[in-house]
């Protein structure tokens, strides 16, 4: 595989949340490196937080394993256990179906990046911790009792 041309990949800008849930990562930037490679069995994405950004709501995966590693800037990794502020260099991972939600937003003046990796399953639920929303592959956004956004 030859070499990636990151600057050439396209650049996903917010996420697909519906409103209101949104907002907390609209400024967010995602380049798929893991797809540019043509790697299926995991991804990996090149992530920036801008001051104030949010990489996600917090979440947890029931058949996904996360890793993230702060390639330059600092952001609080926030979990059932608080807040940890994560400086270049730092990494932390995340087991599939440990129920711990976890989220990164810059609270820094300056851009953060890291590099995001995780499985890919196709039974994968995502559970929002501290709102009223999962998705799953098949289902979309919904509600935690199955009603759609």
């Amino acid at each position: 595989m030859p070499k990636i041309d990151v600057k050439s990949l396209p650049e996903r800008r917010g996420s697909a949340y519906p409103a209101p849930f949104d907002s907390i990562a609209k400024d967010r930037v995602r380049q798929r490196l893991g797809d540019a490679a043509g790697l299926t069995q995991f991804g990996v994405n090149l992530l920036q937080l801008p001051p104030g950004a949010a990489s996600s709501q917090r979440h947890w995966h029931s058949a996904e394993d996360e890793f993230v590693y702060v390639v330059s800037g600092e952001v609080t990794l926030v979990t059932d256990k608080g807040e940890e502020v994560l400086r270049a260099g730092d990494c932390a991972g995340f087991p599939a179906n440990n129920g711990d939600g976890h989220q990164l937003i810059n609270k820094s003046g300056a851009m953060a990046v890291c590099l995001e990796v995780g499985t890919r399953t196709g039974n994968d639920v995502c559970t929002y911790s501290d709102i009223d929303m999962v998705i799953g592959l098949r289902m979309g956004y919904t509600r935690k009792d199955g009603t759609p956004y």
